[in-house]
């Protein structure tokens, strides 16, 4: 069994060695799950794993996007220790370490179904398969409950890879689902029944009718993910595997609505996360410690008795789990960070828009590098028909940061409206260089305190720790090199003025 005495996570039998099945969701802010205690969302697989084990209430993202944070969860490593894979939809250096293949060298079987590490290319640096391991993605859904939820049946496939794996073996398996990313059937949510009276509107949106049935369509896609959770905890359970099995349920970055997806506001980076694992896991616990993404590569370091490699930035939870303690366990975990780069092509010369943020408990402090650039990208310029049509029709009315959807079209098209004036100010507008959010009083990050003379203490103090940190890690952002702006983009690209080539690399930086 395991040693807590010493933490080292060693084992003395590769037999005591934990299954790992490892469920991400994809666009889910932390909210947004049945544990955390909203209404109208029904999450009863993740709420078990959270009771059965181990409720973590600040847990974040390296990255508000999909796979700049997947690529950190994978290495253990912050964005900007991860040159092309610390942006999104480039590429994914060879040289950097993923746990699956560490797992794989300490004897499990690895694999994984739905959305691996991506979107971007993998491929071209060499690796011969996902970061992640082996696709089991081959087994679809003959009949979707709505049309907007991904083919891919995460289930089968999971049960497939039981079937054919060697008995004999640990595993690792990584469930990557496609939902709640946009688009959304619109409507789904109130024609499933969903009551718009129940909807918690967050205090960044508008509050109206066409907004409250868009976020009942997102929490509809939620659900439809914790459906396939809980059918593999049953497999589990039926194979005589669950309480054998380390499980851990999270997701990749906040909801893609304006201010949230994108973006290193709360809603943008704080997601959910929940860890069973009853053998060695006291259960029933909330805990409050700051954790990170990166911290899932040294836990299952610990867990399985593999050494952790020195580049590992995150550090293990392994402790924190077999503690019996809830609130907050380590008071060392007194900060988390969080970084930005390029998101979609929402600028000229496909530029990002980098950021780089520190968060307490109380407070959250973020550094905007490029103040003068549109946060969420350009707007549509004036007299380009062009932009709309053909490989460009996504470009809309600009703003690209932002997933196309009906609250981005409403807050767009009702923007001079008085009660939205503000809100579209805050998700579409131009930021200064910090800012600064009072949590415990303002999780909605609307009044930025940056430069306010009775909070210019708490101010100084978080900037000059971030810029410590950074320092400390290398980062080029931190000594003025724009390496990032470089890097290819592999999906699609809009037709912007200057650079555009997808898949090539912009040496003009």
């Amino acid at each position: 069994m395991l040693n807590p005495t010493t933490g080292s996570g060693q084992v003395e039998a590769l037999e005591t060695r934990p299954n790992i099945l490892f469920v991400i969701s994809d666009d889910q802010s932390w909210p947004h799950a049945g544990a955390y205690g909203p209404r109208e969302i029904a999450t009863p697989a993740f709420d078990r794993v959270a009771k059965d084990g181990v409720l973590f209430s600040n847990a974040f993202a390296a990255a508000p996007q999909c796979s700049p944070n997947r690529a950190a969860i994978l290495t253990g490593r912050n964005i900007w220790q991860l040159e092309e894979a610390g942006t999104h939809a480039s590429n994914f250096p060879k040289k950097f370490q993923v746990f699956p293949d560490l797992l794989e060298k300490a004897g499990y079987q690895v694999g994984y179904t739905g959305k691996g590490w991506g979107p971007g290319n993998w491929e071209f640096n060499g690796w011969q398969r996902n970061p992640v391991g082996n696709e089991y993605s081959d087994k679809t859904i003959s009949r979707k409950p709505f049309s907007s939820v991904s083919d891919v049946d995460y289930s089968a496939n999971f049960q497939d890879f039981l079937a054919n794996r060697d008995k004999g073996k640990p595993f690792f398996f990584w469930v990557g689902a496609y939902e709640p990313h946009r688009t959304y059937e619109e409507g789904a949510g109130i024609a499933a029944g969903k009551n718009p009276g129940n909807v918690e509107v967050p205090p960044f949106l508008p509050d109206t009718p066409g907004i409250r049935s868009d976020l009942l369509d997102y929490y509809l896609e939620i659900e439809w993910f914790d459906e396939q959770l809980g059918r593999m905890l049953s497999l589990l359970e039926k194979n005589s595997q669950l309480d054998h099995t380390l499980v851990v349920v999270t997701s990749d970055n906040g909801m893609p609505f304006p201010r949230a997806k994108a973006n290193l506001y709360e809603f943008g980076t704080h997601i959910p996360l929940a860890i069973r694992w009853p053998s060695q896991i006291p259960g029933g616990r909330v805990v409050e410690d700051l954790v990170s993404s990166i911290d899932f590569f040294p836990t299952f370091m610990d867990i399985v008795g593999t050494e952790i490699p020195k580049q590992v930035s995150g550090r293990s939870l392994l402790q924190i789990l077999l503690s019996d303690e809830e609130g907050i366990v380590d008071s060392k975990r007194d900060v988390v960070l969080t970084g930005r780069e390029r998101h979609t092509h929402a600028r000229p010369d496909n530029l990002g828009y980098p950021s780089r943020s520190i968060r307490t408990q109380e407070y959250l402090y973020i550094r905007n590098f490029r103040p003068d650039r549109w946060p969420a990208g350009n707007p549509r310029p004036e007299n380009r028909d062009d932009m709309t049509t053909g490989d460009f029709k996504s470009f809309g009315r600009g703003y690209a940061d932002i997933d196309g959807s009906p609250t981005k079209t409403w807050m767009l098209e009702n923007r001079e409206e008085p009660d939205a004036k503000r809100l579209f100010h805050l998700a579409f507008e131009k930021r200064p260089a910090e800012e600064l959010y009072n949590i415990q009083k303002d999780s909605a990050c609307l009044n930025n305190l940056a430069g306010l003379p009775r909070h210019a203490a708490v101010q100084t103090e978080l900037s000059t720790k971030l810029d410590s940190i950074l320092t400390a890690q290398n980062d080029p952002r931190a000594f003025g090199f724009q390496i990032f702006e470089s890097y290819p983009r592999y999906s699609p690209m809009r037709n912007f003025p200057g650079f555009n080539e997808r898949g090539a690399y912009n040496f003009d930086f």
